[in-house]
């Protein structure tokens, strides 16, 4: 199981560049940083244990990209962020993705109180973006599982476990 961004070294200090607040980070920019640490946790990591027949879990991927550099930072096309996400991907497709749906409003009442990292602050109007791109991703891809995130957690983690189940 791996996080993303992060999951080994130079992924994880990417990620703290990204989320660091005291930046501004160009959109562009944003989705290459990315895409460099999903690189560089595929070819250190994921790739190998995929190769020894092994289970990689990771917590997102590059259909996360999609909606947020996507739909929601509209940074460049979507054909354009589709190919750098064959590539960074180093061609590997997901053979399974959760989404777990939430809407803006909940998940804004779920993280008050928090410290709010650089993408968190992003706002309603992006928010909407990456919603309706995650939408439009599950209607199109047939791997997609979506899951009313406005569950309980123990509910949802117990239908990915189901889920996960049956396709071993």
């Amino acid at each position: 199981m791996f996080r993303e961004p992060g999951g080994v070294e130079l992924a994880e200090q990417i990620r703290s560049l990204l989320l660091n607040t005291s930046h501004v980070v160009d959109p562009v920019t944003e989705l290459l940083l990315f895409s460099a640490a999903r690189s560089q946790l595929i070819a250190e990591q994921v790739k190998p244990l995929l190769e020894a027949g092994e289970i990689v879990i990771l917590d997102r991927f590059y259909d996360s990209t999609t909606a947020y550099q996507g739909f929601g930072r509209e940074s460049v096309p979507l054909e354009e962020i589709r190919t750098l996400n064959r590539i960074a991907g180093h061609g590997l497709v997901p053979d399974l993705t959760f989404y777990l749906r939430i809407s803006y409003e909940l998940s804004q009442e779920r993280t008050a109180g928090g410290e709010k990292d650089r993408m968190e602050r992003s706002g309603e109007p992006f928010f909407t973006r990456v919603i309706a791109g995650f939408d439009k991703l599950a209607r199109d891809e047939p791997r997609f599982r979506t899951l009313d995130a406005s569950r309980s957690p123990e509910e949802i983690h117990r239908k990915i476990r189901m889920e996960v189940s049956n396709r071993l």
